[in-house]
């Protein structure tokens, strides 16, 4: 069968040389003659592959020598209690900020309450979460222990054109659907993790960038596994890693490295989003975007048609075009094309062609 064209919000596609890599590399990688699956995560081969994998990720985002990068189980979701657990004690007030502007922030939001004093600094859910809040709109207690945001969110597929100031409180930020996708600076942030499903690699492995002074803060209750300190004195290697994941994180740092960085990245992500959405804006209500145009995710795309009638047989014909997993999250319909970095550009061209075939047909 034919690779199609993947538009799935995660997991997600990944790019063909990596997959076609860790292909050949299956029964025997670099001479060891067993599967990178079969190796000891403390044996000399992984461990450089682990080296380089962290390595090539400081290069890609320029992260400063003052942060770790941990390499963790759990899925972004984990995270959710482990920042509170971790940073809650960084003040005396013993509460945070966050930013309700999504399916994915409104859960972290559920999470930190069980575990803060938590201050909902901005919420868009009245707005169906197509709208976000402007800078000035956010008022941040510069009491906080930290302030927490989601800077893409999948489902609604709105994104944050800035990054918030936030004074001296540490701000988090959850890129699971935004990493890699462009320059990012680290230093602006307390915190940065991210799920790999999406732009990074297979699904069970999470990162975790985060500032040296923020280690180290979780009292005495915190179990080992959910204290960050754990995992940066020991490697991401407390326990067993998602080690499978990781080696395929380290294909796709190579791969970013070597076709141009984040700064090439941006360029062609920036150009698949105009191209997707100027097809959804030009088609005369054929397609419509219910997001906010300020607030239009690069990584995420969700389009309701004119008749929803006509939805069950949009996903059919796309997917015989080869034109996959185009369906929008159960909770909201519609459509929704993630068009994440491994999604080529020829992918977008594809599916602007099909959509205008099908309102021509259809309209």
């Amino acid at each position: 069968m034919a690779r199609v064209f993947n538009f799935g919000a995660g997991p997600a596609v990944l790019p063909v040389e990596v997959l076609e890599r860790a292909q050949a590399e299956m029964l025997d990688c670099d001479g060891t003659g067993m599967s990178v699956m079969e190796m000891s995560h403390r044996g000399k081969k992984f461990v450089s592959i682990a080296e380089k994998a962290e390595a090539d990720l400081r290069t890609l985002m320029g992260v400063p020598d003052n942060y770790k990068v941990l390499f963790l189980q759990g899925g972004a979701s984990s995270q959710f209690a482990m920042i509170p657990m971790n940073l809650k004690a960084l003040s005396s007030s013993g509460a945070a900020d966050y930013l309700n502007t999504g399916h994915w922030s409104e859960k972290a939001v559920a999470e930190g309450k069980r575990f803060v004093d938590l201050n909902l600094v901005a919420d868009t859910k009245p707005s169906k979460y197509t709208t976000l809040p402007s800078q000035g709109d956010l008022k941040f207690n510069p009491d906080a222990s930290y302030v927490h945001y989601t800077p893409n969110e999948t489902i609604a597929g709105v994104e944050f054109g800035y990054i918030p100031e936030t004074g001296s409180v540490p701000l988090v930020a959850d890129m699971s659907s935004t990493i890699l996708s462009r320059p990012v600076d680290v230093s602006k942030f307390g915190m940065i993790y991210a799920g790999a499903q999406k732009n990074i690699g297979p699904a069970g492995l999470t990162l975790v960038i985060i500032r040296d002074d923020l280690i180290g803060h979780a009292d005495a209750s915190v179990p080992a596994m959910f204290n960050y300190k754990t995992h940066a004195e020991n490697g991401s290697m407390y326990n067993t890693p998602p080690s499978y994941a990781w080696y395929i994180a380290g294909l796709v740092f190579e791969h970013l490295l070597a076709n141009g960085g984040l700064s090439k990245m941006a360029e062609i992500n920036e150009r698949k989003a105009k191209k997707l959405y100027a097809a959804i804006d030009g088609s005369d209500g054929f397609y419509r975007n219910p997001v906010d145009v300020n607030a239009r995710s690069w990584m995420n795309v969700p389009f309701i048609l004119k008749d929803d009638a006509l939805d069950k047989p949009f996903l059919a014909e796309s997917e015989k075009a080869g034109l996959a997993a185009l369906a929008g999250h159960r909770s909201v319909g519609g459509m929704r094309a993630s068009i994440y970095n491994a999604m080529p550009e020829a992918g977008v061209d594809a599916l602007i062609s099909f959509m205008q075939d099908f309102a021509q047909r259809h309209g």
